[in-house]
């Protein structure tokens, strides 16, 4: 390892969400804790009842930890950015963890790059190795932008693989609290977009996930069903937003979990349009080109 490589980088402080996932947990902060950057880690407690806290305070000292008592799914990351005095903000899940040298080169790059809002990074998944599904979308978006991007222009970012300028995070609002957790970073980034930032794919930056063997994929599956729909009415245009709809009913799985999430959504209607605000004709041209590339990616099926 390089002199300037094992040298300590204070430009990213990493935010971690966690639920009921100790061993996970504590296994994903003593990976942090080795990393050459050697990043503060603030770790939200979402509620969990398995010692977590607890273990978190004996083992990692140095962590600031946050209990609000509740689970605030992923509202818990926007507890944690008003904390963060660095200018930029790592997620991480608790069944993840950054590579060693991804926090400073995703810092580089930010640096580098005064209108580049998040940078997201290539998944790793563990114990494979193997690349993530998704990754493939990310590498070949097909939207556009300026030369200056460290890679392909993103119309959304994965948030325990991206690395954000916490001061547009703020700016943009954080993670809504109406969608709780399940594909809640949708929302957010259309609206970062909205206010002229630019979300980036970086090859170089790599992030490994161990998916835990206590996820409930039925559960995420409504719960991400039910938080596309409610982002579609939320920013999409009347007829582009009827349009997806009706695709979404008529090729996700007609289950007893498909019926769940869209009652969820036609329940949250009333508030979901209090606070429609469409966005303009540009930025729809982008949502809409996503879609359409979308829609034959394994990463995007909602079943489970």
């Amino acid at each position: 390892m390089s002199a300037h490589a094992a040298e300590r980088d204070g430009r990213t402080t990493v935010v971690v969400i966690t639920h009921n996932r100790r061993a996970e947990l504590l296994r994903t902060l003593r990976l942090l804790r080795e990393l050459p950057e050697r990043p503060p880690v603030i770790v939200t407690d979402n509620a969990s009842t398995d010692g977590t806290a607890d273990a978190v305070r004996r083992d990692f000292p140095e962590v600031r930890l946050l209990t609000p008592g509740r689970n605030m799914g992923a509202v818990g990351r926007n507890l944690a950015v008003r904390r963060v005095r660095t200018p930029y903000v790592a997620f991480c899940d608790d069944d993840s963890w950054w590579e060693p040298g991804s926090l400073r080169r995703a810092a580089d790059i930010l640096d580098e790059r005064p209108r580049l809002a998040a940078v997201t990074a290539r998944i790793v998944v563990e114990p494979a190795g193997t690349e993530d599904p998704v990754v493939r979308e990310l590498r070949e978006s097909p939207l556009t932008g300026p030369d200056w991007l460290p890679g392909p222009p993103l119309g959304s970012f994965l948030a325990a693989a991206t690395v954000l300028r916490a001061g547009a995070f703020r700016g943009a609002g954080g993670f809504h609290p109406g969608l709780w957790l399940g594909g809640e970073e949708e929302l957010l980034a259309t609206d970062l977009q909205r206010q002229g930032w630019w979300l980036s794919y970086a090859e170089d930056l790599t992030v490994h996930h161990a998916a835990s063997e206590l996820r409930d994929s039925t559960d995420r599956r409504i719960l991400g069903l039910r938080n596309t729909l409610w982002f579609t009415w939320l920013r999409r245009p009347l007829l582009p937003a009827l349009r997806r709809t009706a695709h979404l009913m008529a090729t996700v799985p007609r289950d007893a979990a498909s019926a769940r999430a869209f009652a969820h959504a036609a329940a949250g209607l009333p508030w979901v349009l209090r606070q429609r605000d469409p966005v303009p004709p540009e930025l729809e041209h982008r949502l809409t080109t996503l879609q359409h590339a979308r829609r034959d990616s394994p990463a995007r099926r909602y079943v489970g």
